[in-house]
């Protein structure tokens, strides 16, 4: 891939727009289409090209696998602990009104830490997934 000048530069010029736009979906999900599981795939998405453009053992110095479990089981934990955050303080599991004095800042503020949640399980998902298919066959296996 090093001879394809035009495809390393045009990734990464678009490299920093496509994970903006991640986070754009991100955090503007609670007022309009988008969310957690939508930039968590254009995130991946974006690392995935990383991948494909510059090698799949670069992309795995940039994340290596432990830390990739990590950001899976951190979101995971974000999304239990804000339900029972909720159960806690004497709401149902996701009851997002009795994380603040406010029932509205409560629901924003359950909303956004739920989808972010959703958004780094699912970017790292996708970049585990593809990891594990992209080394099928170079160890013998």
């Amino acid at each position: 891939m090093r001879r394809h000048l035009v495809l390393r530069v045009t990734t990464k010029l678009l490299m920093p727009f496509i994970l903006l736009f991640a986070l754009y979906v991100q955090f503007h999900g609670d007022f309009g289409p988008g969310g957690g599981f939508q930039a968590g795939v254009i995130f991946g998405a974006g690392f995935i090209l990383y991948a494909l453009v510059y090698g799949v053992e670069n992309a795995r110095q940039v994340a290596p696998d432990p830390v990739i479990r990590v950001i899976i089981a951190a979101g995971l934990l974000l999304y239990v602990g804000v339900g029972f955050a909720g159960l806690f303080l004497g709401g149902k599991f996701l009851d997002y009104n009795v994380l603040a004095s406010d029932p509205v800042s409560g629901q924003h503020l359950g909303i956004l830490l739920v989808e972010f949640g959703v958004g780094t399980t699912v970017a790292a998902t996708m970049i585990t997934i593809f990891f594990t298919f992209a080394g099928r066959g170079q160890d013998g296996s």
